[in-house]
């Protein structure tokens, strides 16, 4: 263990990737409570498939990433919403045919461009190998994304608990959706290089679902969930420095323990509650 901070100090892409660790955490731990109070777990989940098209068609044109990424991401959520309201389609169902048809395209467009390599560090995260592009622009990307939620935190908020109130109060619940949608597509993109597409699902929900478990208000919900998924992506690198495996799967097996422990925690603290007489 101090063989490794002190590399963290000698390498400077191990100093990188600490420090990309502790925005992407803080970031998907604040979004990913959103997410998870509002329901849409499984539409973190199409939107970062969704996004796949987008890096693909960026990487192809030589622009920024998250500007491919927002463009696609965006249209699976509006394409969602079409779908789901215009037929018989359940919004499930309407969010598995999007998902999986923006994942179909993403997958094409990347093999006419050869370019295996970059679609398993697209899909699965490389940590320890970020470049200098990716590290800026994913802690601007994280830095705009925590910004607009400080900003906007009442509306978004009130929306979350009571979407009844907030239409009576004026607020227009449809524009928060996709302003939610907008921040879930912004931190898919930042999360690319840690975990990948595939897995950055569970890096926003697995620690809001944890913090969720043992908070009671949306801002501590926020600080703890951003906690456990630092504390995730800090541990899943060292073992993936230590080991030479998989950064992005690692970090998430991590999370998942952090989860089952909460889970416990609270399982045991219900119990003890219940024993002591009021």
């Amino acid at each position: 263990m101090l063989d490794f901070l002190q590399h963290i100090f000698d390498y400077q892409f191990l100093s990188r990737a600490l420090i990309i660790s502790i925005f992407v955490g803080i970031v998907c731990g604040t979004v990913g409570s959103l997410i998870v109070l509002r329901g849409l777990s499984l539409m973190g989940d199409a939107m970062s498939h969704a996004v796949l098209p987008g890096v693909a068609l960026s990487f192809l044109f030589k622009i920024p990433m998250f500007v491919g990424a927002l463009v696609t991401g965006m249209l699976a959520s509006l394409f969602i919403g079409f779908i789901s309201d215009k037929s018989k389609t359940k919004q499930d169902a309407a969010i598995g045919i999007s998902f999986t048809a923006f994942l179909a395209v993403g997958v094409i467009i990347i093999s006419l461009i050869n370019s295996t390599t970059d679609l398993y560090h697209i899909l699965f995260g490389n940590l320890l190998a970020i470049t200098h592009t990716a590290y800026w622009s994913t802690i601007i990307i994280s830095i705009i994304v925590l910004l607009l939620i400080i900003i906007f935190y009442r509306p978004l908020m009130i929306s979350t608990f009571d979407p009844t109130f907030s239409r009576m109060s004026g607020l227009n619940t449809t524009f928060i959706h996709y302003f939610v949608m907008l921040l879930l597509s912004l931190v898919t993109v930042a999360s690319i290089q840690t975990v990948g597409i595939i897995l950055v699902v569970a890096l926003l929900i697995t620690p809001a679902s944890a913090a969720f478990l043992i908070t009671k208000k949306l801002w501590s919900m926020m600080i703890a969930a951003s906690v456990i998924s630092v504390i995730s992506a800090i541990v899943g690198m060292y073992f993936s420095y230590i080991y030479n495996i998989p950064s992005g799967a690692t970090i998430v097996l991590c999370a998942f323990a952090i989860y089952i422990g909460t889970f416990i925690y609270s399982k045991i603290s219900q119990q003890i509650r219940k024993g002591v007489p009021s």
